[in-house]
């Protein structure tokens, strides 16, 4: 396993590989979203912590995920749309992936290998989060029930490290 977050890629929404690498030196925020969960209200939240942080080196990666409930059952462009339509996301998407299990995504079993939560490293639910901090080796995981801006603190002490 990858010793560094910026080490790693991934497959954005439109289906072009994204090297993590471009990222280094910026804080990002990875949680993986569904359209249709109790929780999508959030990507407002997001939204607005990377309108307001952007500037100051915090990236939002939303990775949209199926594994719970049957939440995201649309395809990528569906997912954009909708992000883009119902809270004017413009923070990066990338295409939908597993976060638990065999077929889990790379970005996911060294998020939840750096920051297990508390029923294991196993992702609980959608909208589960993790800030990865500039230097891509501290990683702090926070639940799906917390809203975006109860982060904010914890963003601004990144954002200052």
């Amino acid at each position: 396993m990858s010793g560094d977050f910026y080490e790693l890629k991934a497959k954005a929404n439109d289906g072009k590989d994204m090297e993590l690498e471009q990222l280094k030196g910026k804080v990002v925020l990875v949680v993986n979203t569904a359209s249709k969960c109790g929780f999508t209200p959030q990507y407002k939240g997001l939204q607005e912590l990377y309108a307001k942080y952007a500037d100051q080196g915090l990236v939002v990666l939303g990775f949209p995920c199926d594994q719970f409930a049957h939440q995201e059952p649309g395809g990528d462009g569906e997912i954009a749309q909708f992000c883009q339509r119902n809270f004017g996301v413009s923070f990066p998407l990338m295409a939908k992936v597993d976060v638990n299990g065999e077929a889990a995504h790379p970005v996911y079993k060294y998020l939840r290998k750096k920051a297990p939560g508390l029923i294991g490293d196993s992702i609980k639910w959608n909208f589960t989060k993790f800030l990865v901090s500039r230097d891509g080796r501290s990683v702090k995981r926070y639940a799906p029930n917390l809203e975006p801006e109860q982060m904010e603190a914890d963003i601004l002490k990144a954002l200052d490290a």
